[in-house]
């Protein structure tokens, strides 16, 4: 079963996120008081844990979730594989995958702090269809997979 492990918020934009008990999706926006927050494309941001894993196991210490900025970490799917336009329904919450990966801006805090940064590669990137609450643990569908 795919889940969620951790919802994760920041105020600013490139820095590392903080765990909260519980996000509240807007629909066409995002996460509730999340710097991605807005009217685009990359409204929330996901990283599996089984990326996060692969950084651990290079040695890199002290990662958990949020280091790589990502609203939510989840478990057991591999999000990087998931083609554009995907959907993933999260309780209430509807997704549309509509970005793998981006190109990590110069500065950037997460690689500076832990050296390297997987987003680039394995993160993924959704707008909200339709809004919710999702916490730990909560159950990820994968609704539509457009090949």
């Amino acid at each position: 079963m795919a889940k969620v492990t951790a919802i994760n918020i920041s105020e600013k934009k490139g820095v590392i996120k903080t765990p909260i008990p519980e996000g509240v999706f807007i629909e066409d926006f995002g996460l509730k008081d999340d710097a991605h927050g807005g009217k685009w494309h990359r409204q929330v941001s996901l990283l599996a844990q089984e990326s996060i894993d692969k950084m651990i196991a290079l040695g890199v210490e002290n990662l958990d979730a949020g280091k790589f900025a990502e609203n939510l970490t989840t478990e057991g799917l591999e999000l990087h594989t998931l083609p554009v336009g995907t959907k993933l329904q999260i309780n209430d919450v509807l997704m549309e995958v509509t970005q793998i990966g981006k190109e990590c801006h110069t500065g950037c805090a997460i690689k500076q702090q832990v050296g390297k940064c997987i987003m680039p590669t394995e993160g993924i990137f959704t707008k909200v269809l339709k809004g919710g609450v999702i916490r730990p643990g909560d159950e990820i569908v994968v609704t539509k997979v457009v090949r």
